[in-house]
């Protein structure tokens, strides 16, 4: 019988045809490869969480780093637990929807999970992203911690960046690193009467080997 992930390939390259060597053999990982971000640099072959309430920003730094991973010929998957992805504000924000494998859930977090750690296996993505912002927090901490330890150990010696985007901290001890957002205030364009929204800022820690260093970024409106 062939395993999940073998038979996943064989659908994918099928798909990809000619595009499936360039996607699928540049798997194994450098020492010390990241992913450039906004905020600074996602590692590659570990596990990010992104979290932090509605308006954040968030959905904001899943999208830039879908734009840099595309943009840079790489294979990317939406994991959308809640189907809240829009394509248009995506490619708007510059992701190449034609490198994007979106997973529609349905609101079923186990069966995102399953695709996560079906695809995470797979091989062949430079960035996996399974977005649970809009999932509730109390569904997110029901998550096992070995589902956590058992998707980093998946990407562990890969060029994927695993990012889990949430309301909060779910995976701990599993995750390289940690972003944690808020919105710190409104910019405006115009004076007085005539002032129009322009962007948010946001104030994110960056978490990394218990090391904390905060640092800004703004949210085009």
């Amino acid at each position: 019988m062939i395993a999940p992930p073998t038979l996943l390939r064989e659908q994918i390259q099928s798909v990809l045809g000619s595009r499936y060597g360039a996607a699928f053999l540049t798997q194994k990982k450098t020492a010390g490869e990241t992913l450039p971000s906004v905020v600074g640099e996602i590692p590659r072959g570990a596990l990010t969480e992104i979290a932090g309430p509605a308006s954040s920003g968030r959905t904001s730094l899943l999208y830039s780093l879908l734009a840099t991973a595309s943009s840079g010929e790489e294979f990317c998957t939406l994991l959308d637990t809640e189907d809240t992805f829009d394509p248009e504000s995506a490619a708007a924000a510059g992701v190449r929807l034609s490198q994007v494998l979106w997973v529609r859930c349905g609101g079923n977090v186990e069966h995102a999970l399953k695709s996560l750690d079906m695809l995470a296996n797979a091989g062949g993505f430079g960035l996996i992203a399974i977005d649970l912002a809009d999932t509730p927090a109390k569904i997110v901490r029901r998550i096992p911690i070995a589902a956590w330890f058992r998707l980093r150990h998946a990407v562990e010696n890969t060029r994927t960046a695993l990012v889990v985007v949430a309301q909060q901290i779910h995976a701990g001890s599993c995750s390289a690193l940690k972003i944690e957002l808020s919105r710190s205030r409104a910019l405006w364009r115009g004076r007085s009467s005539g002032c129009l929204l322009d962007a948010f800022e946001a104030t994110t820690q960056y978490i990394r080997n218990h090391r904390a260093q905060e640092r800004r970024f703004t949210i085009l409106r």
